[in-house]
């Protein structure tokens, strides 16, 4: 019971509850990284918490007119406050705080920068790195160590929205690479130079380098795993299985372009020539579809960027597969002029160190074929699978 005279009241009430204000939430072009479209088909309605507002003696007021919705990008990085991953991360999300680094995956960063760090640091102290593959490893580390001081310093001053490529979609990307460039750092390096050091300062530098290597491909692997999509989420694509396929192929095709970077390996024969042409023609077209997404770009194509995925899919299963045949057919087998044994390869003699002769180049880029071909395969596969939504 409330008297007539304002301002006062002659019993106890009850303070009335009022009912929370919702506010619009538009989703943006998202990708589902499941077989079903569960992405929403109207606008979700989000509650926004607003206090009741009470006079000093008491009394309820009407609460004010709430401001206009605004519309709220949520898969941003900068305006996303929580994540949710099976593999524990469910955490709110700091951003431009020096908290982030007391996160999982801020941790998990700042042991990928320490390691890297590590690594170049004790091959430069002793001068430990000679000819192109002591090189590659030594590129490695300093590329990776760069890379992922720029992406605490984004995380940390909250400019992942002024960030020239897509947030989305550049540290799961780079994420794999850093994996794999560390991963053929810490076999490469050891197998072509730590071994053939002798034992002093220089070999224990050199092999405590590739511990450090291992410890970060570890690490930039454990970020690809916790960051990927899983089945049902709404994500970026290179989040998603193919996008991480193309990762993997353009890294084996660029492997395959450092063994076949001597040119009489394939200008005698035509059918290795258009190997050749194979590895190069899916490998520009992979890279064209990994850099669309990191631009947010996939709208510039004259077809359907889903129709091109599968067209590029396609296509280099079935380039890949002549490769595939002809490339060990003509290295090989006497009877097209190759050499099935490494022994009478006239180009292998007794050298190792820092040299890897013209047979097992060879043989490098039959397997590296091969494990592309599965990889292309399993793109097709899952690229069929993927829905693709735009809301």
């Amino acid at each position: 019971m409330w008297s007539s005279r304002p301002g006062i009241r002659s019993k106890r009430q009850v303070r009335p509850e009022q009912p929370p204000l919702r506010q619009q939430v538009l989703h943006p072009p998202c990708w589902r990284a499941g077989g079903s479209n569960l992405c929403p088909s109207t606008p979700e309605m989000l509650p926004i918490a607003v206090t009741p507002q009470w006079d000093l003696l008491g009394d309820f007021l009407s609460p004010p007119s709430p401001a206009p919705a605004m519309p709220v990008t949520v898969t941003r990085t900068t305006i996303t406050t929580t994540t949710s991953s099976s593999s524990g991360l469910g955490s709110s999300t700091i951003v431009g705080s020096p908290r982030a680094l007391t996160q999982p995956l801020g941790l998990l960063r700042l042991l990928q920068l320490i390691s890297t760090c590590v690594a170049f640091s004790l091959v430069a102290s002793v001068g430990a790195w000679t000819g192109a593959m002591g090189n590659w490893s030594m590129f490695t580390w300093c590329f990776c160590f760069a890379v992922t001081l720029i992406i605490l310093i984004v995380e940390l001053a909250g400019l992942q929205a002024r960030f020239p490529l897509s947030w989305r979609n550049f540290p799961i990307t780079y994420a794999c690479y850093a994996a794999l460039f560390c991963l053929s750092a810490s076999i490469i390096y050891p197998t072509t130079y730590v071994q053939f050091l002798s034992h002093g300062r220089s070999r224990d530098h050199a092999i405590a380098a590739t511990a450090f290597s291992c410890i970060a491909c570890v690490a930039y692997a454990t970020e690809v795993a916790w960051t990927r999509a899983r089945p049902g989420e709404i994500t970026g694509y290179m989040a998603t299985v193919p996008g991480l396929l193309k990762v993997l192929e353009t890294f084996v095709a660029c492997v395959i372009f450092a063994f076949i970077s001597n040119p009489n390996l394939y200008q005698h024969q035509p059918a290795l020539e258009w190997c050749v042409a194979v590895y190069s023609i899916c490998f520009i077209l992979a890279a064209v579809a990994i850099l669309l997404n990191l631009g947010d770009c996939t709208n510039v194509l004259p077809i359907a960027f889903p129709t091109f995925l599968s067209g590029l899919a396609l296509i280099s299963v079935l380039f890949y597969a002549t490769a595939l045949v002809l490339w060990p057919l003509y290295q090989f087998d006497q009877k097209y002029g190759g050499h099935p044994r490494r022994s009478m390869d006239p180009g292998c003699g007794d050298r190792h160190t820092y040299y890897v002769c013209p047979w097992d180049r060879r043989l490098a880029v039959a397997i590296l074929t091969a494990i592309n071909l599965l990889a292309y395969v399993a793109d097709l596969v899952h690229s069929a699978r993927l829905v693709f939504v735009r809301v």
